[in-house]
């Protein structure tokens, strides 16, 4: 009897300590998240490199990490300087009148009357939307800029964050498979039941960042380059937007370039506002529809409906992380009720 009291309460202790354990480290957990992902996405290059080179494993660690801060970090350290310059620079615009969103509603408004009287009959009053609109533009925009102003001041933090994920991936490259060893022998999962859960987190959080990041780079890419070409104002800004909005599976990209396009048609110029349209929808859409089945959903063994509910779904949970988190649990679920199904049929017919 005292055993088993003795046992229970250990229980309760270790359940406590170990979220006491994740409650200190909240602060950091984006910096911890980062590390585990950029660990597995990266691992499969160590392991290249210790079959080819004879070294110890702490220096291909080191070279692995080092790629990955030129691959991974550095790019996407000079994006974001680019969207702080580009989102400043348009904010002033709009503080200065030159950008007036209120006067591209109208404009539109203009061009497609059967538009708003579509709008009205279904309840919504256009000048109504308009105010609340311009109103959105300006707050947005305004709020936008002092949080680039912020991340200005704190970027101490940010690099810290950025350096201490780097570290801990060091040592997660180095030291893996000890680590992952030392999971399977404390969760009572079952060994191979653990294996696949672990095998399934490495195949999605690897799909999702590589496969997403890599779509995601490559609309917002070619996104900014029809806009630069079309001579439309901040290409930089409304490029970086639409890498953003691209994380979201088939309508990311087009929340930006077919407003765009539509103020285009709205304005007279209709030769821009065609090659817009025709870009979008082939290039830029061809990348997300051919680029995306091939690297994330074929990869995590997810539908596409799937992938598309639980990016959105995480991404309202989680922020940015979400995009990651969202398919990483739809997967989770997806093995757990797969081992729960093939083990109990088996079980039942036994």
């Amino acid at each position: 009897m005292r055993a088993e009291l003795e046992s229970r309460f250990f229980l309760l202790m270790l359940v406590v300590v170990t979220l006491a354990f994740g409650w200190v480290l909240e602060p950091l957990w984006g910096a911890v998240f980062w590390a585990c992902a950029l660990s597995v996405i990266f691992y499969p290059l160590q392991q290249w490199l210790l079959l080819h080179v004879s070294a110890r494993r702490g220096r291909m660690a080191l070279v692995t990490l080092l790629c990955s801060v030129l691959v991974v970090v550095l790019p996407l350290l000079a994006i974001g300087a680019s969207f702080v310059q580009e989102g400043i620079s348009f904010y002033d615009r709009l503080q200065s009148g030159e950008v007036d969103p209120a006067k591209m509603i109208d404009a539109v408004k203009s061009a497609f009357p059967a538009v708003v009287s579509t709008l009205h009959d279904f309840g919504i009053n256009t000048d109504n939307l308009r105010q609340k609109l311009s109103d959105f533009a300006m707050t947005t925009s305004k709020v936008l800029a002092s949080e680039m102003l912020a991340i200005g001041q704190n970027a101490a933090g940010l690099f810290l964050n950025i350096a201490l994920m780097l570290y801990l991936a060091f040592f997660l490259l180095r030291d893996g498979p000890k680590l992952l060893h030392l999971l399977v022998e404390a969760l009572p999962l079952g060994d191979e039941r653990e294996h696949l859960l672990f095998a399934k987190f490495a195949e999605v959080t690897r799909a999702t960042v590589k496969g997403n990041l890599v779509v995601a780079l490559v609309q917002g890419t070619l996104g900014g380059i029809i806009f630069y070409l079309l001579d439309i104002p901040a290409p930089v800004l409304w490029g970086v937007m639409m890498t953003f909005l691209s994380l979201l599976p088939a309508i990311g990209a087009a929340l930006v370039w077919l407003p765009v396009a539509l103020y285009l048609y709205a304005t007279g110029q209709w030769q821009q506002a065609t090659v817009l349209v025709v870009y979008g929808a082939t290039v830029i859409g061809l990348a997300d529809n051919m680029l995306r089945p091939l690297l994330v959903g074929r990869d995590t063994k997810l539908p596409d409906y799937v992938v598309l509910f639980s990016t959105i779904g995480g991404i309202s949970l989680f922020g940015i992380n979400g995009f990651v988190l969202g398919p990483l649990v739809a997967a989770l679920f997806m093995v757990f009720w797969q081992i729960f199904m093939t083990e109990f049929n088996q079980r039942s017919s036994s």
